[in-house]
């Protein structure tokens, strides 16, 4: 297992932790930096994969940044845009295509799955006007799922959605006050704040292969927001 990192690299180390304790030392656990924006990195991570391990499985693109700055659909500036696609967006379609070659040239595993998880937000379908750049981007990588799980269903590589609600995680917690008023208003059926282990379960059921005929697949981890109701 490989854990990527752009520039925080003690939390990297703090995942590295939680995941030895849990595999209870009988996985090898490395952490790798490397800006996903940026193409140099991104062949060097999947390089590293390739001659540490020999072999890749799973790809699970998790890099997300929000904007700089929150603002209006009218004054947004391209600057903010371009440095959020290129990590939001950009950066995890070309990992996956070098990615993905990866792993169709590794033998399965039994009880494995051979999968990509993009994991994309609520915001790829909801609407806000003061960071139009994030929701674009996730809409985005939305249809880079359907585009990659037509492409690489050949090679027996399944592609998934997983698209979290409201997650209490570093960034979301400058907007804890608007989003614990929207919750008492009655935000999801589900009517808390989401938990990272909410979508660490979802992907680990992927990765156990539990989906062997499933691909293109949307799993919403929104405690039901994505429900319209009236």
């Amino acid at each position: 297992m490989v854990i990527n990192y752009a520039g925080n690299k003690a939390a990297a180390l703090e995942c590295q932790e939680l995941c030895e304790k849990a595999s209870e030392g009988k996985r090898r656990i490395e952490t790798v930096q490397g800006d996903i924006s940026v193409g140099e990195d991104r062949e060097r991570m999947v390089d590293f994969v390739s001659r540490e391990f020999g072999r890749l499985d799973l790809l699970v693109n998790n890099a997300g940044v929000a904007p700089n700055v929150r603002a209006d659909l009218l004054e947004a500036g391209e600057e903010s845009f371009d440095r959020l696609m290129n990590i939001n967006l950009k950066g995890p379609y070309f990992l996956t295509q070098k990615a993905a070659k990866l792993i169709a040239e590794s033998a399965p595993l039994e009880g494995a799955a051979r999968a990509v998880v993009n994991v994309t937000s609520i915001s790829a379908f909801t609407v806000s006007t003061n960071r139009g750049d994030y929701c674009v981007a996730k809409a985005g990588l939305a249809m880079m799922t359907k585009l990659y799980a037509v492409r690489l269903a050949e090679y027996g590589i399944g592609v998934f959605e997983i698209q979290p609600g409201v997650i209490a995680t570093d960034m979301t917690e400058g907007v804890k006050e608007k989003y614990d008023r929207l919750f008492a208003g009655g935000l999801a059926p589900i009517n808390r704040w989401g938990a990272p282990s909410d979508i660490g379960k979802a992907v680990v059921a992927v990765a156990s292969g539990l989906f062997p005929y499933s691909t293109g697949q949307v799993f919403n981890v929104d405690g039901g927001f994505h429900i319209h109701r009236i």
